[in-house]
């Protein structure tokens, strides 16, 4: 596997920023080698984030995972935003929730559940999850019900948005304090179908965060080639903006969750699955879209936190399947293909818009 992968990560990192800085092909060339270099360099992230697992625990390890993997996403919607693609933006940080939610919970309950009958984790996180999962959706409710009483350019709504952001981002880091710190022992006693926590990590613990570094450095140069190619292929394809940022940029920016979420459910760790695929969910919700919101603003080019109607029907269907799933804390096969199933539905409705 080694011996395929790191080639593959160089190679397709080097063909990718040539077809960029030698503008070779066209755009579908520029956009396909660049969305396969960042899913190499994102396995990259994925490897290196499993490896400092190992050495800070699951409970923080599912974090890292979460976090370093919202890097790409983070990374991609910087670069969106200096172009001025907010709809894209928007559409990307949505697929990134729902992508989370249905596709990387359901392939990991999927995966989990074709090797083991059941598998169970700490049911407490799940409610907690479930509440700020809904807290998420209220926050971003809010702006879009009061788009027609202040108007859609209004200084009161870039002050909502603001706030709001505000708001949201001291409730993570609420969280943080609470689930990590005041709370850790309550929600780390996770209920692991097969525990395996003598296997060997693949580097040692400062070469780990070494190559997280490096990984997250690939990811921002590749990011901004790719974002440069997105315009001109949604409008030489014909795909709309709201498509091409919800399931493509969504899919290929968060692939280091997918990849390590299925591999850990599949191994008997559902409980750091589920931290990963949810976590990531509630970041992107908590986190990441408020920052996008404060980079904005503060770059002369403000984005207000309003989503399409459509983007917050997606988010909130998926809040409620996930949490209505998760809540009892434990899973099987069929809740994950359950979970696919609505994906899938949400996927064919982008489509067609």
């Amino acid at each position: 596997m080694k011996k395929i992968f790191y080639p593959g990560l160089i190679l397709t990192f080097a063909v990718s920023a040539l077809a960029h800085y030698m503008h070779l092909g066209g755009p579908t060339t520029q956009f396909g080698l660049s969305a396969l270099a960042i899913l190499f360099a994102a396995g990259f992230m994925g490897k290196a984030t499993e490896s400092v697992a190992h050495y800070a625990g699951d409970r923080m390890g599912g974090f890292l995972n979460a976090t370093f993997g919202n890097a790409a996403e983070l990374i991609i919607a910087i670069f969106l935003i200096k172009e001025g693609l907010f709809d894209m933006v928007k559409a990307s940080l949505t697929g990134s929730i729902i992508g989370n939610l249905l596709l990387v919970l359901g392939l990991s309950l999927l995966a989990g559940g074709i090797k083991f009958k059941e598998q169970r984790f700490n049911a407490l996180l799940a409610s907690h999850n479930a509440s700020l999962m809904i807290l998420g959706v209220i926050a971003l409710f809010i702006p879009a019900m009061f788009l027609f009483e202040f108007g859609e350019n209004s200084s009161k709504m870039e002050t909502l948005s603001l706030v709001v952001s505000a708001l949201l981002i001291i409730a993570y880091v609420l969280w943080l304090l609470f689930s990590m710190i005041t709370h850790k022992k309550e929600l780390s006693e996770q209920v692991e179908t097969q525990p395996d926590h003598g296997e060997s990590p693949v580097w040692s613990a400062k070469i780990s965060v070494l190559f997280l570094a490096l990984s997250t450095v690939m990811v921002a140069f590749i990011s901004e080639w790719m974002v440069g190619t997105l315009e001109s292929f949604s409008t030489q394809y014909g795909l709309s903006e709201l498509f091409v940022g919800a399931f493509l940029v969504a899919i290929v920016g968060n692939a280091a969750e997918h990849s390590a979420a299925i591999m850990l459910a599949y191994k008997g760790k559902i409980g750091a699955a589920v931290e990963i695929a949810v976590g990531s969910s509630l970041q992107i919700a908590l986190f990441v879209s408020p920052v996008l919101v404060f980079i904005s603003f503060f770059g002369g080019n403000p984005m207000d936190l309003v989503f399409m109607p459509v983007e917050l029907v997606a988010i909130a269907v998926s809040v409620f399947i996930a949490k209505s799933i998760s809540q009892d804390g434990s899973t099987n096969w069929f809740e994950g293909a359950l979970l696919l199933i609505v994906y899938l539905i949400l996927g064919v409705a982008f489509y067609l818009i």
